[in-house]
């Protein structure tokens, strides 16, 4: 039995459709099952219920033998810490009860022993690890997905925006590769112990490489433009995230700035096979022409 936490987000539909053709039994954690996509209706078993609550946690976890888990963005949080904290304690209790063989879970790039943004990465980790379950967290850096939340300005401005250099070449992965190694891990029974997966993309790229990128795809010109953190927190609080929300993102990007997602080496099997270019024409074109 293989559970799959948040089913209907960006990353947990994708690790669903790619298990739903193997004959595994599968169970599913929703908040709105009505959401799933129609090939999963009939094929998973659903129990209905928030991530928080160690109630549906356990009784989704019973008789399972892999999990798929990542902690839910909430960008209304008033502290990240207590966020990940709300989330991650249900988690850890429910795998002890029902004595969860694996868990496949999702966090930033880097190892336990590298140096986060804040201390709240290392205490999800050290959370689950002291559980005993042998886990594979899959670490990686941005999603190329961020961007669709700057679709608009893309649009409309010809432009996007971070306090990033344009010029520090950065890995970013598609999350259709995050899933499809999330699925095989999770229909894999042969690994044991607790490890991490880096899952750094098709290559590296500066924004202003990107910017070019995507100017040859729409076929209209982009440019990125650094902006101030300061700045970059003000804008994402004019749409909506909490002061404590858009102050921890911008502490990351700033480590971003400073080498963060620098320093784990690219190797064959951390590379992923989604191009950015490729991405653009098939996931970003489709968004700016809607």
């Amino acid at each position: 039995m293989i559970v799959i936490a948040t089913p209907t987000g960006q990353i947990g539909h994708q690790v669903l459709d790619n298990v739903l053709d193997s004959d595994v039994p599968i169970r599913v954690i929703a908040r709105n099952p009505s959401r799933l996509s129609p090939k999963a209706h009939g094929r998973v078993e659903v129990v209905q219920g928030s991530l928080t609550d160690i109630d549906v946690i356990t009784e989704a976890f019973a008789g399972a033998n892999s999990v798929f888990w990542l902690l839910p963005p909430n960008p209304n949080a008033a502290s990240f810490n207590g966020h990940m904290q709300e989330f991650t304690r249900p988690l850890c209790e429910a795998i002890t009860r029902q004595n969860i063989k694996r868990l496949v879970y999702v966090a930033g790039l880097g190892h336990k022993e590298a140096t986060y943004a804040d201390s709240t990465g290392r205490v999800m980790d050290e959370m689950i690890e002291k559980t005993g379950v042998s886990y594979r967290v899959l670490r990686m850096p941005a999603f190329m997905e961020n961007l669709l939340w700057q679709v608009k300005s893309i649009k409309h401005q010809g432009m996007f925006f971070y306090p990033i250099s344009g010029d520090r070449k950065l890995p970013t992965c598609a999350t259709r590769d995050i899933a499809a190694v999330a699925a095989k891990l999770l229909l894999d029974n042969t690994w044991n112990g607790q490890d991490y997966f880096p899952i750094l993309g098709y290559e590296d790229l500066s924004y202003n490489e990107m910017a070019q990128i995507m100017s040859e795809v729409l076929q209209r010109p982009i440019r990125y433009q650094q902006v101030s953190g300061e700045a970059y927190k003000a804008t994402l609080m004019q749409h909506g995230s909490t002061e404590a929300s858009a102050k921890w993102l911008v502490n990351l990007l700033v480590s971003v700035d400073g080498g963060l997602y620098n320093t784990e080496p690219r190797t064959p099997e951390s590379t992923t096979p989604t191009s950015f270019r490729q991405w653009c024409e098939e996931v970003l074109k489709p968004a700016v022409l809607s």
